[in-house]
């Protein structure tokens, strides 16, 4: 459960360069700092990065997925969170969730000049994973997961689709997430982390074509 407005302190800043190490190049940056009664997340991201990551949640196989994000989609990460793992890891899985959309909305500022769409097929052996996503300004998720197991590790696995509903209601994103195939639950979980990396890459790419320009025919999104 998401804590009332009153009771989130969140602040923004955009070009933010909190780590020198991990923010080196100019470019779509953005520090996103929120604090509720159950979590404090923070999440430094340049979407024009290397694929550098600094992930630490206290859930070791969101950190896990946190890396495969910053490594296939080259963004520079960095992720730190405490909260109410003592509960269960559902908060501080969904804060982050939330924290690192709302990074992303920012870093994009108006989305000029960015493809907007993207799309790939992710295998990790036995799965297979299609992801489909346009930085639309309309949050919506198609979640197609069949995981056959409550847990990977101590990890509910319930907590993916949690993790990505928080993802595009903060980006504004829509998303579409496909199961092919797949039997092993990590292997399923990844190779969608993996493809929502790779179709990210792809729609925050700038386009030479555009010029600069919102990609819209309304002009605006």
């Amino acid at each position: 459960m998401v804590s009332s407005p009153s009771q989130i302190s969140t602040s923004v800043q955009q070009s933010a360069t909190p780590n020198a190490d991990l923010v080196k190049q100019p470019g779509r940056t953005a520090s996103v700092s929120r604090t509720t009664k159950e979590t404090d997340v923070q999440v430094v991201l340049n979407v024009d990065g290397q694929g550098r990551c600094t992930a630490d949640t206290g859930i070791p196989f969101l950190d896990h997925m946190l890396h495969q994000i910053a490594s296939h989609g080259l963004f520079d990460l960095e992720v730190r969170a405490t909260g109410d793992i003592e509960i269960d890891d559902h908060h501080t899985n969904e804060d982050v969730g939330i924290t690192l959309g709302m990074a992303l909305h920012q870093a994009l500022g108006d989305r000029k000049g960015i493809t907007r769409f993207g799309h790939f097929v992710a295998p990790l052996d036995e799965a297979l994973v299609q992801i489909a996503l346009d930085f639309s300004g309309r949050p919506h998720l198609s979640y197609g997961l069949e995981i056959p197991t409550q847990r990977v590790g101590t990890y509910d696995t319930q907590l993916v689709r949690e993790f990505f509903v928080a993802i595009i209601n903060h980006a504004q994103l829509t998303l579409h997430i496909r199961q092919l195939s797949g039997i092993n639950s990590h292997h399923i979980i990844e190779a969608t982390f993996k493809a929502f990396a790779r179709a990210m890459r792809m729609a925050t790419e700038t386009d030479p074509r555009r010029a600069g320009t919102i990609p819209s025919s309304k002009g605006v999104i």
